[in-house]
């Protein structure tokens, strides 16, 4: 038995619970780990009220897509991943067949990445997620190169400040959007050639100035809804808005149309596009690895939580004040 994080119905934080569940052996291509840390990512809210890319199959229903930990048993078939390892975990699976918000998980093979030598269960519970998604959205998708600009919004959550880092790492010059000045110190420290507080600044002015007039090579938006209007005024020729996330919970236009009918190349992103591609997938944990040898990547940890604190985890992932990662502790 371990205790499991659970929710019988659709809703907020508060129908999350946690109970004592069977784990049960790893069937083939599978792996069972003793989990030291969780990484809470915003899916994870989505899918537990319901609002997620794919619904709901069943009640209880698990989450968790990201975690650190040991491995205790391997599956038939499996090979490159050993008991006792240190390893992490990134979603290569639907959240309605895996969970890994518990004492022990057992997770698809495919999702089991070795953890770099030093890294802790904390950090190795947040970098994953966000380094991979940026990585495989700004240089995978995007083809992000040296010299390049991108735009970021929801710069100061977990995935904004790894982008911002990665774009660093690139050549590329990362400018941050933020609502209001408060996040403005922590985004420079992390990287950002420039700050844009959207709530008093105009962005395509700013944006424009910055770049000689030619506008940003790539547009990685979070947010989406009405704003992708404004974006798309700062995408450069040639370039693209990508949109990897629906933070506004507003329909999307294509702004095209209200642009006199420019090229725009738009589209959506997300993080399965490379972690389910075994030559991505590769190519990403070799950069991210990289990195963090380097001390180019380091995880961004806002908060630590205990699993029996699992409603307020995600209560304060809900407030939006984060500057980085909530990790859960085991």
């Amino acid at each position: 038995m371990a205790r499991t994080v659970l929710f019988h119905e659709l809703g907020g934080p508060e129908v999350m619970r946690l109970e004592d569940v069977p784990v049960g052996e790893p069937g083939p291509g599978e792996v069972r780990i003793r989990v030291e840390a969780i990484g809470v990512n915003r899916a994870e809210a989505l899918f537990r009220a319901g609002v997620y890319i794919e619904p709901v199959r069943k009640f209880p229903a698990r989450l968790g897509i990201e975690a650190a930990g040991v491995v205790e048993a391997v599956g038939d078939g499996v090979t490159g991943v050993r008991p006792d390892q240190l390893v992490s975990v990134v979603q290569t699976f639907s959240p309605n067949d895996y969970g890994v918000y518990a004492e022990r998980a057992v997770v698809p093979a495919s999702a089991v990445l070795p953890r770099p030598e030093g890294l802790g269960a904390v950090e190795g519970a947040a970098v994953w997620t966000p380094y991979v998604t940026a990585y495989g959205a700004l240089v995978e998708v995007g083809g992000l190169r040296p010299a390049d600009t991108v735009v970021l919004n929801a710069a100061s959550s977990g995935v904004g400040l790894a982008a911002i880092r990665v774009a660093d790492r690139v050549g590329a010059t990362p400018i941050a959007l933020t609502r209001t000045a408060a996040k403005r110190d922590a985004l420079l420290a992390a990287g950002a050639a420039e700050v844009i507080v959207t709530d008093t600044e105009d962005v395509a002015d700013r944006v424009l100035a910055a770049t000689g007039g030619r506008g940003a090579e790539l547009v990685f938006d979070a947010v989406a809804g009405p704003g992708v209007r404004e974006l798309a005024r700062v995408v450069a020729d040639e370039g693209m808005l990508l949109e990897y996330g629906l933070l506004s919970g507003e329909p999307t236009p294509y702004p095209a149309f209200d642009l006199g009918m420019p090229a725009l190349n738009m589209r959506t992103y997300t993080m399965l596009e490379t972690t389910t591609r075994p030559d991505r997938l590769r190519r990403a944990a070799a950069f991210v690895a990289s990195g963090l040898r380097s001390g180019a990547f380091r995880a961004a940890v806002d908060r630590t939580f205990d699993l029996t604190d699992i409603v307020e985890a995600h209560r304060h992932l809900e407030s939006g004040t984060q500057i980085g990662k909530i990790v859960v502790t085991v």
